[in-house]
């Protein structure tokens, strides 16, 4: 005590303020612990100080004390361990820091070792002064609650998130490119128009047989901000790890997340990653069973089947060849018959002539498979002949629908629903009638008033059982009427291209799902969604119809006599 008379001390101020005290504290908390209030407070109280020197005031605004990770504390160590700062003033020990373990570490043990004289103004605490009997319980029990209260901030805080992402509310600070947050709500998502439209290209792109690495050299051509420059261009405060060069640029990694990217069919997907507590910072991935994923939850960019389509194609091996920029019309579409290995484009010059064609890739590469061989030309005409008389057998199915429609006895479900409601509203007007009835018979006597008491009991439960039902049943007839409204969307898929006269990669993807090549006479094309067609098929009978497919692939019907 006596050598440390004469002593100046070369002080660092600390302050800390977290996003968690802006977030939770009251109003007249969070103005105490405001930055600009904790320097006030060391400065006056070091204002007298004749054996303290200021030498630095260290700032670190929106860190959590849950740990020592923060850049100026970090950077006061390090003046520590120079020999530039042995004081370190606080406003009180949670501004120091709020993990048990830490603070009792650097407090009793790397401080004392390095010389550095602590201060914690409101926790009347001087390092210098010496320890009593009461700091030796005191002090540790502070940190002790400082670590608790920090815990039950971060529960709250992951609470209070849990719920926000339950209502559909975002709640990330940077949202998907192609949307923003709407001024009125920070929570809510609108599309961005000029983001939004790009995201909408992407996709047509892909649709269009373009590889990522095509659309993400299409997209640089012309000078399109990718989504890292494009938030930095709004003013955003993004940082990613990512960025390699001086500008960054639109990659295959890029597109392919945007085209994965549930959030453009108005899906909400948050909460994928999480943290084992508020002390361990590193992230992991939950199970996906554990993500919330509100549907619907915002206007979507991209169409559902679109969506669909793309998710397919990407699991295909669509690879481009070096000087194309879009893929072969029917790659990942044909396959062999036999072992199921994609189609293989390929071409041969005889006399200066090129022919292309396609063979099963299991063949080109071990010989372990027959060639299938087939001219690109005669499959892609063979194709076009069975997609156009799919089309007309989809005009036809569609044109009976619309005729059959207007059929009563087709509304067989809603028959039976119509029936149960009618008889569920004729059990409530039974109810109101003999609660009518039992009043006077009560007043003639007929009815003691503990039996009209316990007979008006039971009858008033049996119509509120009934005008449930019926509610419930009403809500079964509109769900029937919408699921009939689009079980057949799928036609109107197919009717779009009924002018067909020559295929496309778009045309291709949608509409065919497989095309199998036995040899250059025998393909079998599977069309997309040949499910609904076959169900559709084998309902017709029951709903008056019989239907023939003749040799040549043609929907022959018959409608029965109606009686």
């Amino acid at each position: 005590m006596y050598q440390n008379i004469n002593k100046i001390y070369h002080a660092a101020i600390y302050v800390r303020l977290s996003k968690e005290d802006g977030d939770i504290s009251s109003s007249a908390k969070l103005e105490s612990n405001s930055i600009s209030n904790q320097k006030a407070l060391i400065l006056d109280f070091l204002k007298d100080k004749k054996d303290i020197e200021v030498v630095s005031v260290r700032v670190d605004d929106g860190y959590s004390g849950s740990n020592f990770e923060r850049p100026a504390f970090q950077a006061m160590l390090e003046d520590i361990r120079r020999g530039i700062v042995d004081c370190v003033v606080v406003k009180d020990l949670s501004r120091f820091g709020r993990e048990y373990i830490d603070s009792g570490k650097y407090i009793e043990r790397l401080f004392p070792a390095l010389g550095v004289r602590f201060i914690a103004i409101n926790d009347n605490y001087d390092s210098l002064k010496g320890k009593n009997q009461a700091d030796e319980i005191i002090i540790p029990f502070k940190n002790l609650i400082n670590d608790a209260y920090c815990r039950d901030i971060s529960i709250k805080i992951r609470s209070n998130l849990e719920i926000k992402r339950k209502k559909g509310e975002c709640v990330t600070p940077f949202v998907a490119f192609g949307y923003r947050k709407t001024k009125t709500d920070k929570h809510k998502l609108e599309i961005d128009p000029s983001a939004g439209s790009v995201v909408q290209d992407i996709f047509k792109m892909k649709l269009q047989g373009m590889s990522q690495d095509a659309i993400a050299n299409r997209l640089n051509e012309l000078g399109i901000l990718s989504p890292f420059e494009y938030k930095i261009s709004n003013g955003s405060r993004y940082e990613t790890g990512f960025r390699q060069k001086e500008q960054a640029l639109w990659s295959s990694v890029t597109v392919r997340r945007i085209l994965e990217n549930e959030v453009y069919i108005g899906n909400l997907v948050q909460g994928k990653r999480t943290t084992p507590n508020h002390k361990v910072k590193q992230t992991y991935v939950k199970p996906e069973d554990d993500w919330i994923r509100i549907e619907k939850n915002h206007e979507p960019l991209v169409s559902d089947r679109d969506f669909e389509i793309v998710q397919r194609l990407l699991g295909m091996d669509t690879r481009t060849s070096p000087d194309q920029k879009q893929v072969y019309l029917l790659s990942g579409i044909a396959v062999c018959a036999d072992c199921g290995a994609p189609m293989t484009r390929k071409v041969s010059t005889v006399a200066g002539k090129k022919y292309a064609y396609y063979l099963c890739s299991t063949n080109k590469e071990t010989k372990h498979c027959s060639s299938h061989r087939i001219p690109e030309k005669d499959l892609e005409d063979a194709v076009l002949v069975m997609l156009k008389q799919h089309i007309q057998n989809i005009l036809h199915l569609k044109r009976i629908l619309e005729f059959i429609g207007t059929v009563p006895f087709q509304e067989i479900n809603m028959k039976k629903l119509q029936d149960r409601l009618e008889k569920k509203k004729q059990e409530t007007e039974r109810c109101k009638e003999l609660r009518i009835m039992l009043y006077s018979d009560m007043k003639e006597g007929i009815v003691s008033k503990e039996d009209y008491v316990e007979l008006h009991a039971a009858y008033g439960k049996r119509l509120r059982n009934a005008e449930e039902s019926i509610r419930a049943i009403q809500k079964e007839m509109d769900s029937e009427l919408e699921k009939a409204d689009k079980a057949n969307t799928w036609l109107d898929y197919f009717v779009k291209y009924q002018d067909i006269e020559e295929l496309s990669r778009t045309v291709v993807v949608e509409l065919i799902r497989q095309i199998r090549v036995y040899d250059k006479k025998n393909i079998e094309i599977t069309f997309d969604f040949d499910d609904c067609y076959q169900t559709l098929l084998n309902q017709l009978p029951s709903m008056g119809v019989d239907t023939v497919i003749d040799d040549d692939n043609n929907l022959q019907v018959k409608v029965k006599e109606v009686v």
